[in-house]
């Protein structure tokens, strides 16, 4: 299959590069050129700057352009050549691509060894769901009518339609893939929800109707939930204010009111029955008026109860005519109720303390810190009392805002109902106060112990997962947070964040922490009766949770609560694994089954007490070398001067910072795990999802303990999937582009260690795992990420060039030239990768 896709990019590529456009003529002839001098001449130990130097003189006249212009316009052609592997890809492959295992729900059905197995694994469907929340973080970026080139190039290389693909090729050249201001908000809500209305509201619809279909026992409307976090995640972003809030409610309902009103429409055109159709008309007209209008409100239970009279005429007077494209329509509604998506409310633990603590002090409680209550005091004001909240005008800024918001929350469930916004989450959770705050503030703002949302504390840090247990404990046993419990169905959702983890502890001990702290949430929550969900902060690359995504939830131990997945998508994610209706399917029934695998796989995902022992070993040697690294006292400098960190927030990509605070002065902490890994990433140096894991290895190994861990690869499916995805992260990296950095005065030291821990890493993994080629077993997945890196490889090499007569000082007068290069080659580099942050 790897071939086709290959074979089809050589030829549409030539198409495509064959292509005059005004200005650009013979470009894209050279572009191939370019791409195989850069390879060789990057690995005879050329810099940059001489490479791309050299190739200009020598085809300068065929040029026949500025330099500067000439950069511009490969970097435009790359961009393209992205595009047109990606809709090929696609089109051929409509699948991940990861080499997971791919277990279907009918796979299980057939592991079934006699009836009761079926009944039970019906039964645990019947109450499973997979929640997959889409997130706006800022490594997205192709705007609608790119997309929508992307869909019909993408068909018709699946009807091999060249006319067509030469038209659309055409018109993808001339059309602008970058926005030329930031997005608002509610811009990037609505370029995810062009998605939705065109792929996602068939794929989920589509999907559990043939489950209906194909198992009458089985029952379950909630399987597969949308989550959003587009204007309602306002963690670090300002812009996200309850305005927005409140807009992207009213948007995401008339969204699914349009696709209600076209399935209705195109069934009236099936049902033209007498008896039936001022069932339908009556239903149309309302959603026409209900798409437009924020204030028409369609009831979908009083729209389900027209459809079912509408069902039972159909079969008793029209001999079930066209019965299932009124079954689906049902069935969707069911799903997707009024709200299409469910819109989570975030903001940073900091902010609900700065609320408390200004509503305290308004009240005369403190005169300036909450510090000045003892903890039980503190703990009765939160849990028992009710206090004042102090008019508008008396509150500002954040402050404002956020009671604002929470303020206007029990309205917006009015609009969109309970399950189109219920849940309110909380950064750098780390003591029992990040809920209490919120707690408090629900609590206060309405009067009410009924607050009917879900409070949700997310550990992202290493000192906030070893807190977690205590905290939850704590929680557990406080009597007005025992009874909120008791009205959210005595269930806790706790999201745990796999980005700032990794950020924070590197690859394997942030990978490891998690399952266990998941363990031990799990444990303490069922201890006190509760039922715990656990909700994942994941990105794209394995360095932010990603990779092989569904393998991981397939590793789990039968000690981690297991009635749930629910995730974040984001960035290129959201396209590359979910993009189309096809793609959607196919995975979201991997979340299902990699969380149903538990059942049957007789306790295959255990880890043993000595496996655990040798984890911990690897986990904790792993850790002391990336820790090291981010003491190094060259760390944050090499990110801020040598990396592409600083031009993320110009490249008009997202709405929101790249970092938490305004700060010029760069820190870690402040640093978002998106910028930190994507600026790894477009180095092709992929530090995040690698480093520490050769050392480990090596370090055990030098104990005559290598065979030990060859066993523990084999044996234990979450090592296996932990080293996969490493493999996947040191096959994406090219050390050669940057090798002149070693050279550097002041970096080049750092660099050397950078690429020994790389150089190690492969070694290692490849003396565990038996191979003797990374990702040896994983044909597709390589090949695709081979054939990105060629095509990427010139736009590489022209953001380095810029990157390094920056940092050169040879032509300081055109360094804001060189700037905005670099600026513009994030794009095709971010899409070319697809996970890279």
């Amino acid at each position: 299959m790897e071939f086709s896709i290959e074979k089809k990019f050589q030829i549409y590529n030539t198409l495509f590069l064959n292509l005059d456009y005004e200005g650009a003529s013979d470009i894209g002839h050279l572009i191939p050129i370019l791409g195989e001098l850069t390879k060789q001449r990057l690995k005879n130990g050329k810099n940059p700057i001489e490479v791309f130097d050299a190739f200009y003189q020598d085809y300068k006249e065929m040029i026949g352009a500025d330099k500067i212009d000439f950069m511009f316009k490969v970097i435009q052609y790359v961009e393209r050549q992205v595009v047109l592997f990606d809709s090929i890809e696609d089109s051929i492959s409509p699948y991940d691509l990861e080499d997971q295992d791919n277990i279907l729900i009918d796979t299980l059905v057939q592991r079934c060894q006699g009836a009761k197995d079926f009944e039970d694994l019906l039964a645990k469907l019947n109450t499973f769901s997979v929640r997959i929340v889409l997130t706006a973080h800022p490594t997205q970026f192709y705007r609608p009518p790119v997309l929508d080139i992307i869909s019909k190039l993408r068909k018709n290389v699946q009807n091999n339609e060249i006319e067509q693909i030469d038209l659309l090729l055409h018109q993808l050249g001339l059309t602008s893939l970058v926005n030329s201001k930031s997005p608002t908000p509610i811009e990037e809500a609505k370029n995810i929800l062009h998605i939705c209305r065109y792929e996602y509201y068939d794929a989920i619809g589509e999907f559990i109707y043939r489950l209906e279909k194909r198992y009458p026992q089985f029952n379950n409307g909630d399987l597969v939930l949308l989550g959003f976090w587009p204007c309602g995640d306002r963690d670090g972003n300002a812009f996200v204010t309850h305005q927005v809030t409140r807009e992207v409610i009213d948007t995401l309902r008339l969204t699914l009111m349009k696709c209600y009103y076209n399935d209705v429409k195109e069934l009236q055109s099936k049902l033209t029955f007498v008896a039936i159709d001022p069932f339908l008309e009556k239903i149309r007209s309302k959603l026409y008026r209900a798409m437009f209008d924020p204030n028409v409100l369609v009831d979908h239970r009083q729209m389900l109860l027209d459809l079912q009279k509408v069902r039972a005429l159909l079969i008793a007077q029209y001999e079930g005519l066209y019965l299932e494209s009124l079954d689906k329509l049902i069935v969707k509604i069911k799903v997707f109720k009024s709200h299409f998506a469910s819109l989570d409310i975030r903001q940073d633990h900091s902010i609900h303390l700065a609320c408390i603590q200004h509503i305290l002090k308004a009240n005369g409680i403190i005169s300036e810190s909450i510090e000045e209550l003892d903890e039980p005091r503190l703990i009765s004001l939160l849990t028992d009392e009710f206090v004042e909240i102090p008019n508008n005008d008396e509150l500002e800024g954040l402050i404002l805002d956020t009671v604002r918001n929470i303020r206007q929350l029990p309205t917006i469930q009015g609009l969109n109902g309970k399950p189109g916004c219920h849940r309110y989450i909380i950064s750098n959770s780390e003591d029992i106060y990040s809920v209490l705050f919120v707690l408090a503030l629900f609590r206060w703002i309405h009067k009410t112990e009924d607050i009917g949302f879900d409070i949700i504390p997310l550990f992202e840090t290493m000192i906030g997962m070893q807190s977690s247990e205590s905290v939850m404990e704590q929680l557990y046993t406080n009597d007005t947070y025992r009874k909120h419990l008791a009205t959210r169905e005595c269930k806790q959702t706790i999201m745990l964040g796999f980005s700032d983890g990794t950020k924070d502890g590197g690859y394997l001990k942030a990978n490891w922490s998690i399952y266990k702290c998941k363990e031990v949430l799990s444990k303490v929550t069922k201890q006190h009766n509760f039922t715990a969900v656990f909700f994942d902060g994941r990105g794209g690359p394995p360095a932010r949770g990603g990779g092989k995504t569904f393998n991981f939830y397939a590793a789990r131990s039968a000690d981690i609560a297991n009635n749930e997945i629910q995730l974040t998508i984001q960035g290129q994610t959201i396209t590359s694994t979910y993009g189309t209706s096809e793609k959607f399917v196919f995975n979201a029934e991997q979340m299902v089954t990699s969380g149903l695998t538990s059942l049957v796989s007789n306790g295959k995902t255990e880890i043993s007490f000595e496996q655990r022992k040798l984890l911990e070993e690897l986990s904790e040697v792993s850790y002391a070398k990336y820790f090291s690294l981010k003491q190094h006292d060259k760390f944050l400098s090499y990110l801020e001067n040598m990396t592409t960190l600083k031009f993320y927030s110009k490249a008009k990509i997202g709405s929101r910072p790249g970092k938490r605070n305004k700060s010029s002065k760069l820190s870690l902490s402040d640093l978002r795990a998106i910028s930190y890994v994507g600026s790894w990433s477009q180095l092709k140096q992929n530090i995040p999802g690698y480093f520490g894991v050769g050392t480990a290895i090596k370090a055990l190994s030098d104990q005559g303990r290598l065979e030990e861990i060859q066993k523990l690869y084999l044996n234990v499916p979450l090592f296996k999937t932990l080293l996969d995805n490493s493999m996947m992260s040191l096959t994406k990296c090219f050390f050669e582009l940057t090798a002149y950095m070693k050279s550097d005065a002041e970096f080049g030291e750092f660099w050397m260690i950078l690429f020994e821990e790389y150089e190690l890493s492969k070694k290692m993994i490849l003396e565990v795992t038996g191979m003797t080629t990374l990702m040896q077993m994983e044909k597709r997945s390589k090949k695709s990420i081979e054939i990105r890196n060629e095509i990427v490889l010139p736009l590489l090499l022209i953001q380095h060039y810029a990157l390094q007569m920056i940092n050169s000082g040879k032509d300081p007068e055109k360094n804001e030239i060189y700037e905005k290069l670099v600026t513009r080659s994030l794009y095709g580099n971010i899409n070319a990768s697809r996970n890279s942050a």
